[in-house]
């Protein structure tokens, strides 16, 4: 069995995908880790999945649309006993996982990055989110009684079976409250590390689409019930 999965959500990522998975390749080298780099790709238009294949990475294609999906999907297909997942936009460093291999093999069973400790690069973090994320995260802190930081961190590290066990539906972006919210409810050990942000490396505009995101995360934190 093929102990960590490298998973990267993808959606026209042409421009960047290559960057991230040589990271991730160097990473598996460095460390000397059993691993593979699986891209779930959520209907790419543009040669990101032709990239990818070429590179060496599994490709998994998704037909349901959003953030949520794309990773849920990924989760299903991966073969590592470990998943650690992070954009293809080259926001976050994939040749650096230490930190939450270290965790994972302490016994945690999720590991969110905190990009305000890790340092975030001028112009990776827009204004409004830099205002959003800490409100969001303090709001699901006292609705799930967790102590995360930043709850939207895009990387994280978790044990697949676990994370199978839980049942995720939320198709959305909210899919990143869902992951703690669950993880926190059943009693599986949650750890923080730092991981740095850097702006990403895509020319055009981000999949992100603030307000509506946002309420998104908004709405699961105060009505969602029965987790």
């Amino acid at each position: 069995m093929t102990d960590y999965t490298f998973l990267m959500p993808c959606l026209n990522e042409e421009e960047t995908i290559l960057f991230c998975i040589d990271e991730i390749q160097s990473a598996i080298e460095r460390l000397n880790l059993s691993a593979e780099i699986l891209v779930a790709d959520n209907g790419s238009s543009d040669s990101s999945v032709k990239i990818a294949l070429a590179s060496g990475a599994r490709v998994v294609n998704v037909s349901k649309l959003g953030y949520g999906s794309t990773i849920i999907a990924g989760i299903k297909d991966a073969k590592g006993k470990y998943i650690i997942m992070g954009d293809s936009d080259g926001s976050y460093d994939f040749a650096h996982p230490e930190l939450f291999i270290s965790e994972l093999e302490k016994g945690a069973k999720l590991v969110v990055g905190d990009r305000f400790l890790g340092g975030i690069e001028k112009g990776a973090m827009p204004f409004s989110h830099r205002l959003g994320v800490p409100f969001l995260s303090f709001v699901a802190n006292l609705k799930f009684k967790t102590r995360v930081r930043d709850f939207h961190c895009g990387m994280r590290a978790f044990e697949r079976e676990s994370a199978l066990s839980l049942r995720f539906e939320c198709q959305g972006m909210e899919f990143a409250t869902e992951m703690i919210a669950k993880f926190s409810q059943k009693d599986l050990a949650i750890s923080q590390v730092p991981t740095p942000l850097r702006r990403d490396k895509r020319s055009g505009k981000s999949h992100i689409r603030t307000i509506r995101d946002g309420f998104r995360h908004l709405r699961y934190i105060l009505f969602k019930k029965g987790i």
